[in-house]
């Protein structure tokens, strides 16, 4: 296993090539101290055992699939499911793979860059997909960038999966809360989505305006229609993070086990299934990017 970091003025970062995956992310609160900004573990080793794909890259679908597996040109692709619940691209998805380092780059704008094919029928997907994975540090925001191409047409939804905590606690009940969602999706008890879109003012997951999480809990995929996607704080601390995106959905996630929140940025879950939810169809010689910044500050 390799790790690999790179620091700016403001952040420090540190990224495994098991998963991709984010181990580390350096900021420094109030008092000048420096915390990690997301849940991580020290032995790297240890993410071996993680089954809660801990800072990882998630895919080759993030989210949920129903029905076993999805249609795509007249073809039915069977996938890895429980109950006909396909999660988080199989049973080895992309968090579970040894990804190549391809770049370090330690300039002004210093980042890692990582790469993996997923090969045709790999999980059951069709075709061939080349990723590349990019970590960035300008300033004191986190750019990560998904990128994919194929050379059959496939459906392709990628997420980072990092736990981010705002300060030492075990809780996250005290953080302040924004999301730029105004709609959330309706799910089963599976938590697969009905196709239906619910308005969050009649919901548990109002956070339009910033308050404290208090009891809620959230394994909640929501609609997104403007680049801002949440706002979240620690008064213990004083530091925010604001995230921004160009995808049309994010999944919020608070586990139960563990003090940390992710804001998985993507597409709908089970998108290849519910002909209106924005498309995740990647066709054979055209572009895929998840593009998402993370950025740090400290409350006024």
């Amino acid at each position: 296993m390799e790790q690999v970091s790179i620091k700016n003025d403001s952040l420090s970062l540190k990224v495994l090539n098991y998963g991709a995956r984010i181990q580390e992310l350096l900021f420094r609160d109030k008092q000048g101290n420096w915390n990690n900004m997301v849940v991580g573990l020290k032995d790297p080793e240890e993410y071996l055992k993680d089954g809660v794909a801990l800072g990882a890259c998630v895919g080759r679908f993030a989210g949920r699939i129903s029905a076993g597996g999805f249609t795509l040109d007249k073809v039915f692709y069977p996938l890895y499911n429980e109950k006909g619940v396909h999660l988080h691209g199989g049973k080895e998805g992309f968090a579970n793979k040894y990804w190549e380092i391809t770049e370090v780059n330690d300039g002004n704008e210093p980042y890692i860059k990582l790469t993996y094919e997923s090969p045709h029928l790999e999980e059951g997907y069709p075709g061939n997909l080349q990723v590349t994975l990019t970590y960035q540090l300008e300033k004191s925001s986190l750019i990560i960038r998904h990128e994919a191409t194929t050379d059959q047409d496939t459906i392709v939804n990628l997420t980072n999966h990092s736990y981010f905590k705002m300060d030492g606690s075990n809780s996250v009940s005290h953080y302040q809360l924004q999301l730029g969602c105004k709609q959330v999706l309706e799910t089963h008890p599976n938590l697969l989505p009905t196709g239906k879109l619910l308005d969050v003012d009649q919901t548990e997951w109002d956070f339009q305006e910033p308050k404290a999480i208090g009891k809620t809990r959230f394994d909640t995929p929501l609609a997104l229609y403007s680049p801002f996607v949440a706002s979240v704080s620690s008064p213990k601390s004083g530091i925010r993070m604001q995230v921004t995106t160009n995808q049309p959905a994010v999944v919020v996630f608070t586990p139960p086990w563990f003090a940390g929140i992710c804001f998985e940025t993507q597409n709908y879950p089970d998108a290849p299934n519910i002909p209106s939810f924005p498309s995740c169809l990647l066709k054979a010689g055209e572009s895929y990017l998840n593009q998402s910044v993370f950025t740090f500050d400290l409350v006024p």
